[in-house]
């Protein structure tokens, strides 16, 4: 188990604390506004704190300039982290830490296995679970079981998976020494003593990775809820990859407006994006957040 007192993991905290946590693979766009949005009035209105963490372990993927730009956007939305910004690429030791407990307590091993070699296969078969390969220039996979995992999500309901039937044992950290997201997510969830994780409906198959990772390093169960993603005109979610518009700063309140009508809340008066957030939160009612995974409307 990784111990509160390991890195600095506060005892005390409230009784609700959010994140939002984009990755700097791009710049953001609407259905990250959505996000951001949504997981701010939902901490918010608990009287919960709100975290910014930039979840950069992905070094080779970092798009140029998409850090800063993150950053300007937030404080350009009326955005405001509750404590100082985390980012995942200054953390890399701790995860070397959390990979070295899961491995004294044989939850990991080592695979050889290259996407070349398992072919179509989408579950992987546990080929190099018992090899006993060394760890270092190697893939690192973590051991599932035989069990269903279950969480309630408030809009998209009661999900269910078997890992070892579904997906088979998961990779913690590539062959090229990147941490994968599974595991960075996990431990500073558990570090910043997060509780409440909003974020978009892609993300609804990472949860039962996640809440098996926890389990195995003696976390407590976090609460989720998946969002409806925003669309193009090609019935693709917003992204980078499916060239979505970059978020416009100096159209900030309107497209909060914007945002905050696509997830169904109370209109908002435009004003300064600060005025606006207040108002926002005041009206927060996540019950009217449409219970489906994608949104009706086209974006773009």
């Amino acid at each position: 188990m990784i111990l509160a007192a390991s890195f600095g993991r506060t005892p005390f905290a409230p009784t609700y604390i959010g994140r939002f946590a984009p990755s700097p693979t791009g710049f953001l766009h609407f259905g990250s506004l959505i996000a951001a949005l949504a997981s701010y009035c939902e901490a918010k209105s608990q009287h919960g704190q709100w975290l910014v963490r930039i979840e950069d372990t992905d070094i080779p993927r970092i798009y140029p300039d998409s850090e800063q730009q993150i950053l300007t956007c937030l404080d350009a939305f009326g955005f405001q982290s509750d404590a100082p910004i985390l980012f995942q690429k200054e953390r890399l030791d701790i995860y070397e830490q959390v990979l070295a407990d899961l491995q004294y307590n044989d939850l990991i091993y080592a695979c050889q296995c290259t996407r070349k070699m398992l072919g179509s296969n989408h579950v992987y078969q546990g080929t190099c679970r018992d090899l006993q390969l060394p760890f270092k220039q190697h893939a690192i996979r973590l051991k599932v079981s035989d069990q269903r995992i279950c969480f309630d999500d408030p809009l998209q309901g009661q999900h269910c998976s078997n890992l070892q039937q579904d997906l088979g044992d998961f990779i913690l950290k590539r062959r090229d020494g990147i941490i994968s997201y599974q595991l960075a997510v996990v431990v500073d969830d558990y570090l910043q003593g997060i509780t409440h994780v909003v974020r978009g409906a892609d993300l609804l198959d990472n949860t039962a990775r996640q809440i098996w990772l926890g389990q195995c390093l003696g976390y407590p169960r976090l609460n989720y809820m998946h969002l409806p993603l925003a669309m193009n005109a090609q019935g693709q979610k917003l992204s980078k990859q499916n060239l979505a518009q970059t978020l416009d700063i100096t159209q900030a309140p309107q497209l909060l407006a914007q945002a905050a009508q696509a997830l169904q809340q109370a209109k908002l008066d435009l004003d300064k994006p600060e005025v606006m957030l207040g108002q926002a939160v005041q009206q927060w009612n996540r019950n009217v957040i449409p219970k489906q995974t994608q949104l009706e409307e086209v974006y773009q």
